[in-house]
């Protein structure tokens, strides 16, 4: 079951529940309604199998709602802020709930732990998920010689991405899905995604990155693969950059033959 299906299932079980538990008298007023459908809801949600970061989705959805209800009456705010913060959020998110990837947006420290990590000849780095180009557009300007590519989904990040980028002639800036772009021609791929997708990322990376090529995940390891090393960005986050060789030692034993 697709995890926004499963959210409303467990929605709409912890409202049902909730209203049995009224109609029997076990519970009254309107806080303890919420309370119970919040409670409920989130339980749902564990016996669905869902993620466990839905656990405070479900637990904070009907009472935030409740409250921003109440705000909007005593503020007299118009319907219409609603409608224009959900469409804000929606250019900006996109399909986070399919695919499961929000929007993380790489420091300067870590596109400078990227810049070492290059080769010294001209080289190609593919940005995937690459937000608004954060990462690609310091490294671009540090390294003249080479080339960058981003590619990011979400209509809001894309278009400020490409107004950030329009004059640096060696980035490639582009909106559409990661999994539909060519990774081969490319030195080095960088993802900072989450930990869903890792293991299709590293599918994909074997079967179309050249050997000796690199596959570098901010935070989030591949499944079930050997990193080749990691390296400790050294900033607040205390970021790291676990470094995929393809063709090297962590590849070999299933390496697509």
């Amino acid at each position: 079951m697709p995890p926004a299906l499963k959210a409303l299932c467990a929605q709409l079980l912890g409202a049902a529940g909730a209203f049995a538990l009224a109609r029997a008298g076990l519970i009254t007023g309107l806080w303890p309604l919420v309370a119970a459908q919040a409670s409920l809801a989130a339980l749902a949600s564990l016996l669905l199998r869902s993620e466990r970061w839905w656990l405070p989705i479900h637990l904070g959805f009907l009472p935030a709602a409740l409250l921003a209800h109440g705000l909007a009456r005593t503020l007299n705010l118009h319907p219409g802020w609603f409608l224009t913060a959900f469409i804000l959020l929606l250019l900006v998110y996109w399909t986070s709930f399919r695919s499961r990837v929000p929007l993380y947006l790489s420091n300067r420290a870590t596109a400078a732990a990227l810049g070492q990590l290059l080769p010294a000849t001209p080289a190609r780095l593919l940005d995937i998920g690459a937000g608004t180009g954060s990462v690609i557009r310091p490294l671009a300007r540090a390294r003249p010689d080479s080339h960058f590519s981003g590619i990011e989904l979400a209509p809001l990040p894309w278009l400020l991405g490409r107004l950030l980028t329009r004059r640096q002639s060696n980035i490639d800036w582009r909106r559409g899905d990661l999994f539909a772009t060519a990774w081969s021609d490319h030195d080095m791929v960088y993802a900072f995604l989450s930990p869903v997708p890792m293991a299709a990322v590293w599918a994909k990376a074997r079967a179309e990155m050249k050997p000796g090529s690199l596959l570098v995940s901010n935070s989030f390891p591949v499944p079930g693969a050997e990193a080749e090393r990691i390296v400790a960005v050294g900033d607040r986050r205390a970021t790291q950059l676990h470094l995929y060789r393809i063709g090297g030692s962590g590849d070999a034993a299933d390496r697509p033959k």
